[in-house]
Formats: structure tokens, C-alpha cells, sequence
């Protein structure tokens, strides 16, 4: 569904180039939950950004769905922000004078869709994750969780088939993040739309519960697990060579 393919990205230049991501090849199949994982600096929220269509790639493709892109300017992939991609952040990013219902509207309404059909498809949105009963709350009557919540109905309302999550659990409680990764294991396997959701995080409770993990460092993704992601050695955990 989603197929990455030799993408560099430097930043600066001359003596000051700083060569962030070297040539990453990745890829997600539709309902599949991918964690990236990596050191602080290594590019994971640089590669989210290339491929949300918030920034140019310097070589390499995309290709998601029917849309191949990497190297475009943003300018000319706002159909791939509109139709293909939502975002959840560590911050949840809503306005607080409107309701959960109007703010997941209303970003339906600014990439284009009508009111009325904005609002039903909000509707449906909080409906899938569980907040049937709190469309009408602003942001200060709901729990961090549920606000959250607010924020994935937002990401998935307009059937966009990529959820790009980055430390989505990053400001909730234990008990609260595991709720958000069990709606995130929904969504992924719903049978009638399952999307695909690539997410950054630094917790490995969390990463051990996606179906992959891949590793970014030295500007490529690699391959990962628990164990190698925190250079524990495989005799220490009684496991087999990888």
C-alpha cells in the first residue's frame, strides 16, 4: 500500500550538509501497523514528514495507493495531505471553543468537503472510536485520552487509507495509551476499510505491539525488534541469531 524507495534528504550545505536520511527503502501492506524506531536526530520525524507531502525529498520515490511523489514540493501533493494521509501528534492539536464533532468537521471542511456531508462523516469518525457519547464536548470537558481520541477521528474521518503517527501516546497515562494502541489495532483490522499506520515512538512496550519495527539509524531503516533496537545482546535474552 505503501512503497518507499531510495529517499535521500540532506539539510544545509557545503561543509554544513547534514545528510539525514540515506537512502531509506520501506514498505506497509494495507492493515498493517508499522513502529519506527531510532536515536533522537535520526530523521524519523523528517521521513513522516516526506511522506505526509509536508516535505520535498532530495532522490527517491513514494508511491501510496495510486500516487507516486518524494520529490515534489508540497505544493503539488495536496491531494495526497487531503485524501491519503491523516496525522496524529504527541499534542493533540485542537481548538478548544469547538466541540469534538465540529473539530473533526471542520478539517473536513477545509480540505473540501461540504458542511452537512462533514459533519456525518465526523459523526461516523467518533462513532469508530468510541465517543458516540462525547461529539458534543469541547476539548476541556474530555479526558487526554479523549482527546486523543478527538484527534484520530480527525486523522481517519475521509476513509484516508495511512495513519502517520508521531508519539502518538507520547502526553497520556499508561492506561490511556494502551487504549489508544487497542483503537489503533481496530482500525487496522476493521474488514470493511482497514488502514495502515506507520508510527514513531520511543516506547518499546508500544512498539512491541505493532505487527513490524523498524529501525532508522545511520539514515536507513533496517529490520528490528525490542532486542536489537536496544542493543541487547541476543545471549542475554536466551534468543536465537537473528
Amino acid at each position: 500500500m505503501l512503497q518507499v524507495t531510495n529517499l535521500t534528504k540532506a539539510f544545509g550545505s557545503g561543509s554544513n550538509k547534514l545528510h539525514v536520511l540515506k537512502g531509506v527503502d520501506m514498505s506497509i501492506k494495507q492493515g498493517e501497523m508499522v513502529a519506527l524506531m531510532g536515536p533522537s536526530g535520526s530523521g524519523k520525524s523528517t521521513l513522516l514528514n516526506i511522506i505526509g507531502g509536508l516535505l520535498a525529498g532530495d532522490k527517491g520515490s513514494i508511491v501510496l495507493g495510486d500516487k507516486t511523489y518524494g520529490t515534489k514540493n508540497p505544493s503539488n501533493v495536496v491531494d495526497v495531505r487531503r485524501e491519503y494521509v491523516g496525522w496524529i501528534f504527541q499534542d493533540f492539536h485542537l481548538l478548544d471553543n469547538l466541540t469534538a464533532v465540529d473539530n473533526v468537521a471542520m478539517a473536513l471542511e477545509l480540505s473540501g468537503m461540504p458542511a452537512r456531508e462533514a459533519e456525518q462523516a465526523a459523526e461516523v469518525a467518533l462513532t469508530k472510536v468510541g465517543l458516540s457519547d462525547r461529539m458534543h464536548h469541547i476539548p476541556d470537558q474530555l479526558s487526554g485520552g479523549q482527546q486523543q481520541r478527538v484527534a484520530i477521528a480527525r486523522a481517519i474521518a475521509g476513509n484516508r487509507p495511512l495513519l502517520l503517527a508521531d508519539e502518538p501516546t507520547g502526553n497520556l497515562d499508561i492506561a490511556s495509551g494502551k487504549e489508544v494502541l487497542q483503537l489503533f489495532k481496530d482500525l487496522c483490522h476493521d474488514e470493511v476499510n482497514p488502514i495502515s499506520i506507520l508510527m514513531v515512538t520511543h516506547d518499546p512496550d508500544l512498539a512491541s505491539n505493532a505487527d513490524r519495527m523498524l529501525l532508522l539509524n545511520d539514515g536507513k531503516t533496517e529490520a528490528s525488534d525490542i532486542r536489537s533496537a536496544w542493543g541487547l545482546d541476543d545471549d542475554t535474552q536466551g534468543g536465537e541469531e537473528e
